[in-house]
């Protein structure tokens, strides 16, 4: 594999002009697009660059990250605040995703998606309104784990962090989280899955394959 360094935002404006031309698979009129990376890699970033650079070009893009569709705590914690196996399994609630947000960009969907549906630090609902994208609108969904779900994505972004730089990424509170990280790797292989990897190790010098 080939690996060439760049910027961060040229990142974003290369990912934006492939979103120019890409079509989605089951003939909906948005494409839906997945970057995919734990929290310590900041996918939340990128895709923000990306709609950013999309916004001169005419392609409106809607902006969702998987941490505003958590589960409820009485659910999210059932098993204790620092339950690597409940992180992975049961803290996003993918239901909701599938309803909220997969379902109005079928064909024939209405094109209204929740940008986030659930606080976590007051554990209630967001109560946020609905956004409404356009025909040749692009849904960038980002977030940890996205590729076991079978979200019917027509591009995907993973972010590839080697076991040390992720650790050194996450904070020390948060690094009960590393086992979910090394167990999606095992079981979902998302390397080999996604459309594009971007490495990003170092956060000041990032690479692709693009």
């Amino acid at each position: 594999m080939g690996w060439e360094a760049i910027t961060w935002d040229r990142l974003g404006d290369l990912l934006a002009e492939r979103l120019l031309d890409l079509k989605p698979a089951d003939g909906a009129p948005w494409c839906r697009v997945a970057l995919d990376g734990a929290p310590a890699a900041r996918p939340g970033d990128l895709a923000e660059r990306v709609a950013e650079a999309l916004r001169p070009l005419g392609r409106p893009a809607a902006i969702v990250g998987t941490d505003g569709f958590l589960r409820p705590a009485s659910l999210r914690l059932e098993y204790g605040r620092q339950d690597a196996d409940s992180y992975y399994d049961g803290w996003y609630d993918t239901r909701a995703l599938w309803r909220e947000v997969f379902t109005p960009l079928e064909p024939g969907g209405d094109g209204r998606v929740l940008p986030d549906l659930w606080d976590p630090v007051t554990d209630r609902a967001t109560r946020s309104s609905y956004v409404h994208l356009p025909p040749g609108g692009i849904l960038l969904l980002h977030g940890p784990f996205l590729l076991r779900h079978w979200f019917p994505l027509d591009l995907s972004v993973h972010f590839l962090l080697t076991p040390g730089a992720l650790r050194r990424r996450t904070a020390e509170a948060e690094r009960w989280t590393l086992p979910a990280f090394e167990r999606y790797e095992q079981e979902t292989d998302p390397a080999g899955a996604a459309d594009i990897l971007v490495r990003a190790d170092d956060p000041r010098h990032p690479a692709w394959n693009g």
